[in-house]
């Protein structure tokens, strides 16, 4: 056999085929694996560097979700026809990986690791990013990078009130849950989650089940890794000398103490600054070549005074108690002229969001691959330098600006109003102004008050907070403790960032961010009680008094909407050849227009009365003319016999010199000229269609007048009708 190293193993996952492969593809990676669950395939490889990189104080881990267009048949719409930077589903999909497999490596690990998962082929029921998640633990597992694993992933959904793991395409459509769930052998590792307002004892149960599934496909996992798994490299630790740790903390620790001790984030900046130019001072010297791990040790020893005061004292460096929330502040139309804009303020963190309303074709269209094709609801989440008192260009999103505002997006998603209900296209960009932690659950409450001020008839408000968690020496499974609303050194320190956002009824989404090995049942239910609590006086006490409901009327500067429905047959009709139609009604109307495929037609204008006016003329042209309808028209063309008028773009009838006028017509010019705006009856329609008009029948009904030689004396009688835009029979 030419690959003599190619194994196979095989089990099953929620009633499909799960089958890991190696030793036939990318031999010179530290290890790859080909993932199958279905006919959904991915590749996924690692690599790690021999050496640790210099002048780093992190581990250099990278996650790459890789989307092949080929994987579903497809071809990319780019203009280079091939793939370019990833889509925010695939950073998304990264970050989802990324997440459960951090914190299993070691943290003074320094050397350079790389995970691609490579999507090959999509079976639609069967999850490439699950696929990939399984794939990318294997390899892990089995490569001789020191590792803490394995993991493994599911999706759980909720379908007809049943939970459901790895729910097919059609379960998806229906399901009520989105939930991504990762675990160790023995704990939950990573919680993804966009839902339908689920209680929380329903979504912690969601969550059990799919750590239960994650237990069996670890198992299998370790199989492989006791069978051929390598030996793991040894490591140069980046840990500080202990003695040198030693003597730095005695030296500054109590005016550590004092700097962190306030609620500012300015003020214990710049009281942290000269100590760190004092230990530089003292140390530089005395442990020549050991100067940029100075700076690391001031960060072990402000970790080690904020945990200690959290595990031992239950004192937070801003003086709240463990679960009180920082000061609150709501506020609504901040700004003049957007659609609807909203601020809400949590201790120094602030964010600004703005709300814009637009037509249906302003819909973002995407090009990935599953079977989404366009998204309706957007979220963007800007997080400027300035918000954190830091010097930095700015260089368009990265993958933590795009992961966050993809968070409020799903938080928000269940409670916006469908199509039928809200025919725009809804964009809102939460600005961050400033910064000291949670400014994505902060996003989550400024974007509810906007969209309410903005006039979208949301379902309910949604707020959002955070969980944090400190753990003792024994790790989870020891003591812990969990606080609410953490701030940014909470979480720079802490051990878990528990986001969770939802309605009075239920949850809307879950992030969690972990940096420890994973979570206990107890944490979980702990950390749902809290933020539940913490969520619902958000709303009672700050958001509802400020603004209570949507409103009922839109701005004056969004758009006016409005909906009809046409047969598909006529849209062509609408359109007209090269859009010559549709673009002349958008012309004289200054409105936008856009129609679906199965023949709905969304058409808007600031001014409501433009966009009426548009409408009469689609629903002119879509439907055909019945005898004894009214119509405007305007005159085209005029003939010795007659004049020609159109009563809708692309659609004439003819006014024979006879149905003029209520008197005697010698001659058509007496009467109109082209370019005449007049009103006219439909009086029959041949075989041809061709349709006959009179304008002196519209006069008798709609105008009053009497039908004689001279009308000049004649006194108009009370008009029948007074709407010469509405179509009326005999």
């Amino acid at each position: 056999m030419f690959f003599k190293n190619f194994k196979k193993w095989e089990t099953e996952l929620a009633g499909r085929k799960l089958t890991l492969e190696t030793g036939k593809m990318a031999g010179l990676a530290n290890a790859s694996i080909m993932a199958r669950y279905g006919e959904t395939e991915v590749l996924c490889n690692v690599t790690a560097s021999a050496k640790p990189r210099e002048g780093v104080d992190f581990f250099p881990l990278s996650v790459d979700f890789e989307e092949k267009m080929y994987s579903v048949g497809r071809i990319p719409g780019s203009f280079q026809r091939r793939e370019s930077r990833p889509s925010e589903k695939a950073i998304l999909a990264s970050r989802c990986i990324d997440r459960p497999i951090r914190p299993l490596f070691p943290k003074d690990m320094r050397n350079d690791c790389s995970v691609v998962a490579t999507v090959m082929s999509v079976d639609p029921d069967c999850s490439p990013e699950i696929t990939a998640m399984i794939g990318v633990s294997a390899a892990i597992a089995i490569s001789d990078i020191p590792w803490d694993g394995p993991i493994s992933g599911v999706s759980v959904g909720l379908v007809d009130g049943e939970i459901v793991i790895n729910p097919t395409l059609e379960q998806r459509a229906k399901s009520d849950l989105n939930l991504t769930v990762a675990s160790t052998a023995d704990l939950v590792a990573m919680i993804e989650a966009g839902g339908n307002e689920i209680p929380d004892d329903l979504m912690f149960d969601a969550i059990m089940a799919g750590h239960e599934e994650n237990k069996k496909i670890v198992k299998f996992i370790q199989g492989i890794v006791d069978e051929i798994g390598k030996p793991k490299f040894t490591f140069e630790s980046s840990n500080p000398d202990p003695e040198i740790m030693a003597e730095i903390e005695d030296f500054c620790i109590e005016d550590v103490k004092k700097a962190l001790d306030t609620d500012d984030k300015l003020v214990r900046d710049e009281a942290l600054l000269p100590i760190y130019a004092a230990v530089h001072e003292k140390f530089d010297e005395r442990f020549e070549g050991c100067e940029e791990k100075l700076d690391e040790i001031m960060y072990l020893v402000q970790k080690h005074v904020v945990r200690s005061w959290l595990k031992d004292e239950h004192k937070r460096v801003d003086g709240r108690g463990i679960d009180e929330i920082r000061p609150l502040n709501a506020e609504v139309d901040l700004l003049s002229r957007v659609h609807g804009s909203g601020m809400f303020t949590r201790g120094q963190t602030q964010v600004l969001s703005i709300t814009t309303l637009g037509p249906m074709n302003d819909c973002q269209l995407l090009d990935g691959i599953d079977e989404q094709t366009e998204k309706r609801y957007i979220h963007h989440y800007n997080f400027p330098s300035y918000s954190v008192g830091e010097t930095k260009p700015s260089r368009g999103p990265g993958r933590r600006e795009i992961g966050h505002g993809a968070l409020a997006e799903k938080a928000l998603l269940p409670v916006i109003p469908s199509v039928d209900e809200f025919p725009y296209a809804i964009r809102v960009v939460s600005e961050v102004l400033s910064s000291n932690g949670s400014t994505s659950q902060g996003s989550i409450c400024g974007s509810t008050l906007s969209l309410m001020a903005a006039g979208v008839p949301i379902k309910a408000p949604v707020a959002g907070i955070s969980c944090g968690l400190i753990t003792g020496d024994e790790g989870v499974y020891g003591d812990f403790m969990t606080m609410v609303d953490i701030q940014g050194l909470e979480d720079f320190y802490g051990d878990m960032d528990f986001k969770v956002a939802g309605t009075k009824k239920g949850i809307t989404a879950i992030q969690m961010d972990l940096k420890v090995h994973g979570l206990t049942p107890e944490i979980i239910k702990e950390a749902f009680a809290k933020t539940n609590k913490a969520r619902n006086y958000i709303l009672d006490e700050i958001m509802l008094p400020v603004i209570s409901e949507p409103r009922a009327e839109l701005s004056k500067y969004a758009p006016k909407m409005l909906t009809t429905q046409i047969s598909p047959e006529k849209i062509g009709d609408v359109i007209g050849k090269g859009g010559k139609v549709i673009q002349e009604i958008q012309t004289e109307c200054d409105c936008k227009i856009n129609i679906e495929e199965d023949g709905r037609v969304y058409i808007s204008a600031i001014d409501i009365d433009n966009a009426k006016r548009a409408l009469t003329l689609v629903e002119t042209i879509a439907k055909d003319p019945e005898i004894g309808a009214f119509y405007n028209g305007v005159v085209t063309r005029i003939m010795n016999f007659g004049a020609f008028v159109e009563i809708a773009p692309g659609k004439e009838g003819m006014v024979h010199i006879s149905k003029l006028d209520v008197k005697r017509t010698e001659k058509v010019e007496d009467v109109v000229n082209v370019g005449d705006s007049i009103v006219v009856k439909v009086i029959e329609i041949d075989d041809q269609g061709r349709i006959n008009l009179s304008r002196r029948d519209a006069l008798i009904e709609l105008e009053g007048m009497t039908p004689e030689d001279d009308g000049a004396d004649s006194q108009p009688r009370r008009p029948r009708r007074d709407n010469h835009h509405r179509s009326h029979r005999d």
